[in-house]
């Protein structure tokens, strides 16, 4: 497709609007941490030890990499539209099945179905990929994310006034909510954008090597995976950072915590305004190399002994400005070594994401201890990124010795 289609908003003959896009995106955003600051109500509610609770959290991401995966190719076979439908459907179902759960396992299940929103993230992407060319997807894409990447910063914020006001349940009676605005949406503003296939799965999967023997999309997954990974690692360890090196207070290191996502946000515009003059594999260095130097300074600052929380969580801004450029870009290349493969590449790309994103979480946990200081995780963040830079870069060269 040379250019971008006409989209009229509300109409289901056309693709869907941007602000339908973003509600997909940001939905299953708001799942994963709106309810955070009610982990503690949520287990004393339901008898169990706060260990144990966190498993809504753990088990949701390794689930979430499981439905990514499994969602790409069912949506590449029978359209998105339908699948988007239905798992949205669920989602408004468990949510409100969670409300009424009489015991843990129980709320446990129903959470763990929720898992079917990060269906609509997967296919958000895909749809875009639908639309328009490469570069422009790219910027689209930024836009998308930049739309919903104040999810993270207001979502707990959200989830702890909903708590204090009206016990743990209303953050997902609000999920719940979010979730019909969503479905009524999608049913009234989501046209098809896929042709759907005929022959069944196994003349689809004939096509998968195609993708995955592409040394491109597996350069592109895994500078998305690297630099996302080091987000993850720094939600893994900076927490204890704040508190145990710092020594500051929930409400101050809350403060703090957000800083990546200011830099998440302007990176994201910057991907949308940029992305096309630029060219996707370039943004993507550029947003790789960002986060390399964001990391090298703060490693020179803490050798230099400059140990304040201005310093460490205010080069955190590189982390999210490095991100907010490489991600949108990465995801917009993956999607288009094989157009027609778009949801499965966006959901195997998502769940290596997810996947290696939570493996760095665990072990920034485990570098860090008394005594340690901050040190460990900023070289392990400077490592990861490191690696994305080294993606990046194969990328480059795969792309100048042929397209494949």
């Amino acid at each position: 497709m040379s250019k971008a289609p006409t989209i009229r908003f509300l109409d289901r003959t056309t693709p869907p609007h941007i602000a339908t896009l973003i509600l997909m995106a940001g939905i299953g955003a708001l799942s994963l941490n709106v309810f955070l600051p009610s982990l503690p109500s949520m287990a004393e509610h339901f008898g169990v030890e706060y260990s144990l609770m966190q498993l809504s959290v753990s088990l949701y991401l390794a689930t979430t990499a499981f439905v990514q995966i499994a969602i790409g190719p069912i949506s590449d076979r029978y359209g998105r539209r339908p699948i988007v439908l239905v798992t949205v459907a669920i989602f408004i179902a468990t949510s409100i099945g969670a409300v009424y759960a009489p015991n843990f396992t129980t709320f446990l299940i129903c959470r763990l179905l929720q898992t079917s929103i990060a269906t609509a993230f997967v296919i958000s992407r895909a749809i875009v990929r639908d639309m328009v060319p490469q570069a422009q997807a790219a910027s689209m894409i930024g836009y998308v994310t930049m739309g919903m990447s104040v999810v993270p910063m207001l979502g707990p914020a959200v989830g702890g006034v909903l708590d204090e006001a009206f016990g743990w349940q209303a953050s997902f009676w609000l999920l719940a909510g979010g979730g019909a605005i969503l479905w009524l949406m999608t049913y009234f503003d989501q046209g098809e954008t896929f042709e759907k296939r005929e022959g069944g799965f196994s003349a689809q999967f004939k096509e998968y090597p195609k993708l995955l023997t592409s040394q491109r999309f597996w350069g592109y997954c895994l500078a998305a995976a690297f630099a996302s990974g080091a987000f993850f690692a720094y939600l893994g360890g900076a927490p204890f950072v704040g508190s145990d090196v710092f020594g500051m207070e929930p409400a101050e290191l809350g403060l703090y915590f957000g800083a990546p996502a200011i830099g998440y946000m302007v990176g994201n515009g910057l991907s949308g305004r940029y992305s096309v003059r630029i060219g996707v594999n370039r943004m993507v260095l550029y947003g790789a190399l960002l986060t390399v130097l964001g990391m090298v300074l703060l490693l020179v600052f803490d050798i230099a002994g400059l140990h304040y929380p201005i310093v460490f969580f205010g080069f955190m801004i590189f982390i999210g400005l490095g991100n907010g450029i490489l991600l949108p870009n990465a995801n917009a290349g993956m999607l288009s070594v094989r157009p027609d493969l778009a949801g499965s590449a966006a959901g195997l790309g998502g769940a290596f994401m997810i996947g290696g994103g939570s493996a760095l979480s665990v072990i920034a946990g485990f570098i860090l201890g008394p005594g340690t200081g901050a040190r460990p995780l900023i070289i392990l963040m400077l490592l990861t990124t490191l690696c994305a830079v080294a993606c990046a870069l194969w990328v480059i060269r795969r792309a100048n010795q042929i397209k494949d």
